[in-house]
């Protein structure tokens, strides 16, 4: 439509995801963006979100999904509902931008697929990881070989949430519901998950432990993942939602050369930390000092999460091609449900599930 080309009118499904928040937010300044409208099951979260983001409150999911002024939405529900809604979305032709992770189940993933595919919508997950500049770095540097064949590549993702009285019995409990989001390994570490993909491509397989190791408000609370690649590279994820404070977050380990980036999620951002601190810094075979590559660092996750919308926006505009796809969006979810199973029974779990 020749209005969406210019000015993208957006509609919001729930604020049960606290990004969604974020995004609004952010959204407000954009000069090709009006915030149009808002629906939420919670009417108390709902409305104050309207009133918070400038935009009106509306009692039903229908009352947003079938107007026809609404160019985009974005699916901010509980996880397990996100596949409804976005069928419920794509049908009316609206562009769709999902939060993480995509669904609960595989089969609700392939949902989504099948109703992006039968509409025609454009849709993108929501991954602030792969519009971090640093990350961004890393990933030109491992596609050019730039510290050979890599070994080992560990990744950290880390929060404090379940430290956190707020988070455990707010609006944002749902998180600890294992119906509607699993358990914090596969909330969170589907970021790192994505990342990995991002990176290497399919995994071939993975072998986990994944428990409560210091909480018991949520289905799980650490996890380690080790998952192997095309290369055979060993992808070692890391993910807590029990670290207050870190700064190591990747190391990447090749024959020629070695990857190390400080600073890359939340732990790292929230934490003090030097006023010249350097994100990124690469040393090769033969070097005696590390090339640092001075780039910006997030000041919060806040400012991570704001990365999302433009990209979007431009994507729904034609401005842009970039997504980041349904099919991807179910790689992430098999990886980590891949790691769940593998923590349940016991053993090496191979891909395609």
């Amino acid at each position: 439509m020749q209005r969406a080309k210019d000015r993208v009118r957006v509609g919001i499904l729930s604020h049960a995801h606290g990004h969604s928040n974020v995004y609004c937010r952010v959204m407000q300044s954009m000069e090709d963006v009006e915030l149009v409208a808002t629906w939420d099951d919670n009417e108390e979260r709902g409305r104050k979100a309207a009133k918070d983001f400038g935009m009106e409150y509306r009692p039903k999911a229908d009352d947003v999904i079938a107007d026809p002024k609404i160019d985009a939405v974005i699916v901010t529900t509980e996880t397990n509902r996100h596949a409804e809604f976005v069928e419920r979305a794509a049908a009316a032709g609206k562009h769709i931008l999902c939060q993480k992770p995509m669904a609960t189940t595989l089969a609700d993933c392939d949902r989504i697929i099948a109703a992006v595919h039968k509409s025609g919508v454009k849709f993108c997950m929501a991954f602030q990881m792969r519009h971090d500049p640093v990350n961004i770095k890393i990933r030109e540097l491992v596609n050019q070989g730039a510290v050979g064949k890599i070994a080992i590549l560990k990744r950290r993702h880390s929060i404090p949430v379940l430290l956190s009285p707020d988070f455990v019995t707010g609006f944002t409990h749902w998180h600890v519901d294992p119906v509607a989001n699993v358990g914090m390994f596969f909330d969170d570490a589907t970021h790192a998950a994505d990342w990995f993909y991002w990176m290497l491509g399919d995994a071939r397989s993975v072998v986990a432990e994944i428990d409560n190791v210091v909480t018991n408000v949520a289905p799980d609370d650490n996890g380690v993942a080790i998952y192997r690649f095309s290369k055979g590279e060993m992808g070692v994820l890391v993910n807590s939602s029990t670290t207050l404070a870190a700064i190591g977050t990747t190391e990447i380990y090749g024959d020629k050369g070695t990857i190390v980036q400080d600073y890359g999620d939340l732990p790292s951002t929230s934490a003090p930390r030097p006023a010249d601190a350097v994100p990124l810094r690469m040393i090769r075979q033969g070097e005696d000092h590390w090339t640092e590559f001075r780039l910006p660092i997030p000041k919060s996750q806040g400012e991570r999460l704001a990365a999302i919308p433009r990209p979007f926006i431009d994507y729904v505009r034609g401005l842009s091609s970039e997504t980041i796809s349904a099919e991807e969006g179910r790689k992430s979810v098999e990886m980590v449900l891949g790691a769940y199973r593998s923590a349940t029974e016991g053993r090496r779990i191979h891909f395609p599930l």
